[in-house]
């Protein structure tokens, strides 16, 4: 299992999503009746004709997983080196922002300028076939962001995917019956769990009544650890330690003070006219 690939050349990655508006009740109309189509299937009341009281506990609950109707607020990555004493040494980092679209581009600088070939490099994330890396996609195409050939995947054959690395897909050995969350891996293979402070459910309460990014960030980032420490137990190599591990997020950078500021540009922007659809009538 991963016997052939060199941890330092592997990209470890998880995202947290939220809903792309605080509430239901803040959708326009067409997009209210969009929610309440999905909400059938969300809710498994297929066929039935939703009221707005069931969309609206549905959207709070459910709307951030689906990149259709929610936005990318963190993406932490870690990544692997070798000290001069051949020790490993595990970097965080995290872009995080209210503005989705810079995250996005800020997120792709970082691919073109270290990670621009998926020969050479690898992605690794706990489903990060079945959600982070469509999402991002999918959200990189809504915000006129380019696909990076790093993550260009539409289409292609599974050998051409190599280089995405999931520790879901390890764990299931060919199982594809059932989904193992990374924090009962934690407990069953004895390293500290990713998730003490809050949840996935609780990101987007966390975001929309707090703002508090950091928090998020950090919650981000210690998935990112999980995720590492699963790497290596499935290469029957030793966890790191607390002193291997440190980030470099400079979370001064989304001070509280600066999120009203950030959220009216982002809006802002949200609202413009891309220059592709700028045609004279």
């Amino acid at each position: 299992m991963l016997d052939n690939i060199d941890i330092a050349k592997v990209l470890f990655l998880d995202i947290e999503c939220v809903s792309g508006k605080p509430t239901f009740a803040d959708l326009d109309e067409n997009m209210q009746y969009l929610w309440k189509l999905k909400s059938a299937s969300v809710l498994k009341r297929y066929g039935e004709e939703i009221n707005d009281e069931d969309a609206a506990q549905a959207y709070a609950d459910k709307a951030g997983i689906y990149a259709e109707f929610g936005k990318i607020i963190c993406i932490s990555v870690g990544i692997v080196f070798r000290d001069k004493d051949k020790n490993l040494q595990l970097r965080l980092k995290s872009f995080a922002a209210h503005d989705e679209k810079q995250l996005l581009e800020d997120f792709n600088k970082m691919l073109a300028q270290y990670y621009p070939d998926p020969n050479k490099m690898y992605f690794c994330g706990h489903n990060i076939r079945e959600f982070d890396i469509p999402y991002m996609c999918r959200r990189m195409i809504i915000n006129y962001v380019p696909l990076p050939p790093t993550m260009n995947i539409a289409g292609k054959k599974p050998w051409e995917t190599k280089h995405l690395i999931d520790t879901l897909t390890q764990w299931k050995f060919g199982d594809y019956k059932s989904w193992t969350s990374l924090k009962l891996l934690a407990g069953v293979l004895g390293f500290p769990s990713p998730k003490d402070d809050i949840d996935g459910s609780e990101v987007g309460r966390v975001y929309w009544s707090e703002k508090d990014l950091q928090r998020i960030g950090i919650y981000c980032e210690k998935d990112v650890l999980a995720t590492v420490q699963l790497f290596l137990r499935y290469k029957l190599m030793p966890l790191l330690t607390e002193e291997q591990t440190s980030s470099v997020t400079k979370w001064e950078d989304i001070a509280p003070e600066k999120i009203e500021e950030d959220a009216a540009v982002a809006e802002e922007k949200s609202e413009e006219t891309p220059e592709e659809e700028k045609t004279e009538e």
